[in-house]
């Protein structure tokens, strides 16, 4: 990727973010720097409230652990960077630098898809079939489905990053959004490739699709056991285990798949960075507070842990 002749100064893209004066940018930097941390809490606290509390190791739970690890790592592979872009007066992100945000950044999107189809899988099996359940999700094949969602969800994105990183770009190479997304990299690139936007099309909304019906099935499935338990206790018990995946599913599928799988062919740019901005930073931060609300042996763990 050698850079055009009329932008050899240039050592990367130019993420612009949330152009605004100076003060703005500060107000910015302080907002999402405590948004940022935030979220590390919420989740670590999780993921340390299952790790000391002996009754929550379980596969829900256990599940739940990883799923706040991934969280993480997923708005820390966008807010640090956006977080300095606010104090750079160049905005400059490396090749390098890009396609590894790229890469981390979708990669983590697709494994969090599969992560919330094995949680929903999970409850499928312990409302569904409760007397089956203690020996199908064993703590081996919970191991196994954990390791399968971080190997597949990396794998995807795989070869169309080693596609498009090989392709030449020219221009000004100016990136109106606050990470490397799809579009405007292809926007940037010399030559249009139809082939590689096919390829983007195609691997974006697939996993999506297709684990968002898998979901909303095993759900519906859970939805007919729940209704033919006899007693509205009961019915509540089983509502109250489901109700915060639900939560989270919907906030997150809602927001992606407005922006990956919306029959309009293009979105605004204001619009890109809202609804990215929402399912990558604002769910992350919100999914502690909804599991922890929902949940009350993940709220009393949680307060057991905090010393409340």
């Amino acid at each position: 990727m050698k850079p055009s002749n009329n932008s050899s100064i240039i050592t990367g893209f130019i993420l612009l973010g949330f152009p605004c004066p100076r003060e703005g940018q500060v107000l910015l930097f302080v907002l999402f720097s405590a948004v940022y941390l935030l979220t590390l809490m919420g989740n670590g606290s999780i993921i340390c409230a299952v790790h000391w509390d002996q009754r929550l190791h379980t596969p829900m739970y256990i599940l739940l652990a990883n799923f706040s690890f991934l969280e993480i790592w997923y708005v820390t592979s966008t807010v640090p960077n956006m977080l300095a872009n606010f104090l750079s007066d160049t905005k400059v992100i490396s090749f390098s630098g890009c396609f590894l945000q790229f890469y981390f950044f979708f990669s983590l999107g697709s494994t969090e898809c599969f992560f919330l189809a094995i949680m929903a899988f999970d409850r499928y099996l312990a409302i569904c079939w409760p007397l089956h359940y203690p020996t199908v999700m064993t703590s081996r094949i919970c191991t196994h489905l954990v390791v399968s969602c971080w190997v597949l969800g990396f794998l995807w994105f795989l070869i169309p990053i080693i596609i498009i990183s090989q392709m030449s770009f020219c221009g000004s190479r100016i990136i109106d959004h606050f990470l490397c997304d799809t579009g405007p990299l292809l926007a940037l690139t010399c030559k249009k490739a139809p082939l590689v936007e096919f390829v983007f099309s195609t691997l974006s909304p697939l996993p999506l699709i297709i684990l968002f019906l898998f979901i909303m099935g095993s759900y519906a499935l859970v939805l007919r056991a729940v209704l033919k338990v006899p007693s509205a206790a009961g019915r509540r018990k089983a509502f109250s285990t489901c109700g915060a995946h639900l939560s989270v599913v919907s906030l997150f599928y809602g927001s992606v798949m407005i922006m990956y799988v919306s029959p309009a062919p293009k979105h605004e740019t204001g619009m890109q960075k809202i609804v990215t901005l929402f399912y990558s930073i604002v769910t992350p931060l919100l999914n502690p507070v909804i599991y922890s609300l929902r949940n009350k042996d993940m709220k009393h763990a949680l307060q057991k842990f905090l010393g409340i």
